[in-house]
């Protein structure tokens, strides 16, 4: 017996997504970033369904070995690279490649015995201040690198802050011009990688040698102005459930914690099973959207930790067991954001490891 909310994990929308990419940037190669259990999505799972891309990135150490261990050959990015002498060592014994963003990174590489060969991403910061050397300390950071004879390769890599604001254009031209300042002339020119989901959608000239794709990926837009749906994307979570309870509510009633949904007429109510604990936004409003035997109603009351409520009115079929989708396919899971007053990779990640999910391929 199982509780009825479920992730209902659709490897062919990832695939559909990937192709999407693809066509987007057919002269870089694709760094798929399965970082955060594949946004939320299962990492082996979605890694098995992304066995055509060019390389994976994610942050956790563990995650990367584990895709190592499970068979993936392709090289295996460590956005935030390592953090001691020993994580290092993992790195060589797995054949991982890292990310270099700070100096006391380019310290710890020479006391390393066991690197034979390390491909390394040299960070950039162009101006999102988070990570990275900033242009005028790059130059200095790849001599360093450049001395390291177990160093095989080099990539230059950056960040940007507003690629999902068509706004923001300026802001772009100058993260990419204090990214220019650092490279190399000529013959000497090394890879680069900069777009992140947005940028491969909305500035080709940011494509170079590789992509990072992310939220694309898994279906939803990484622009402020559009859904996945309007990319030709395809939803690869539907969370879902059931309602398990209708109740009827008279004028002036009011409606769970707090009693902050007062009814303003006979209402009929389904009490769903999901809330906070399973991921779904605490902080949705009455009104963020949701669907009821496939038809558009909305949120109404306080979630609470296992349960919310929706409003039946208007659809006379539902009863207790109707299926209720909560975002996904149908309900773009933007819009639940938007509502709730959050961003989409957020709802994603934060999925529940409680809820329990069905892979479709």
């Amino acid at each position: 017996m199982y509780r009825p909310t479920c992730a209902i994990i659709d490897r062919a929308a990832l695939r559909h997504n990937f192709s999407v990419i693809r066509r987007h940037v057919r002269h870089a190669r694709v760094i798929a970033v399965i970082k955060a259990d594949a946004y939320g999505h299962g990492l082996l799972r979605c890694a098995q369904a992304l066995s055509d891309a060019d390389a994976f990135a994610v942050l956790e150490l563990e995650a990367a070995v584990q895709l190592r261990e499970a068979g993936f050959r392709q090289p295996i990015l460590l956005l935030e690279g390592f953090f001691s002498i020993a994580e290092l060592k993992v790195l060589a014994q797995y054949q991982l490649s890292t990310v270099i963003h700070h100096h006391e990174q380019l310290a710890m590489l020479p006391s390393c015995k066991e690197i034979e060969k390390l491909d390394v991403f040299l960070k950039i910061n162009s101006g999102m201040n988070r990570l990275g050397f900033r242009p005028e300390q790059g130059r200095t950071a790849l001599d360093t690198l450049r001395q390291q004879a177990f160093v095989s390769s080099i990539t230059l890599m950056t960040h940007f802050a507003c690629a999902d604001d068509p706004q923001e254009k300026h802001d772009i031209d100058q993260q990419l011009n204090r990214f220019i300042t650092l490279q190399p002339q000529g013959a000497e020119r090394l890879p680069r990688t900069l777009a992140n989901s947005a940028a491969i959608l909305r500035y080709p000239q940011t494509h170079a040698d590789w992509v990072r794709p992310g939220l694309l990926l898994y279906g939803a837009s990484p622009l402020i102005e559009k859904t996945g749906d309007e990319l030709g994307l395809r939803p690869v979570m539907t969370l879902t459930s059931q309602i398990i309870a209708i109740q009827h509510l008279n004028p002036q009633d009011r409606l769970g914690y707090g009693g902050q949904f007062v009814a303003d007429r006979p209402m009929r109510i389904g009490i769903v099973a999901a809330g906070y604990a399973d991921g779904y936004p605490r902080h949705a409003p009455t009104g963020t959207p949701v669907l009821v035997e496939g038809q558009r109603t909305r949120l109404i009351g306080r979630v609470s930790m296992d349960m919310l409520s929706v409003d039946l009115s208007g659809i006379e079929q539902a009863r207790i067991g109707s299926p209720v989708t909560l975002w996904g396919e149908g309900l773009p899971v933007e819009r639940v954001a938007e509502s709730a007053g959050t961003i989409s990779y957020e709802l994603l990640a934060a999925l529940s490891p409680r809820v329990r999910s069905v892979t479709r391929s």
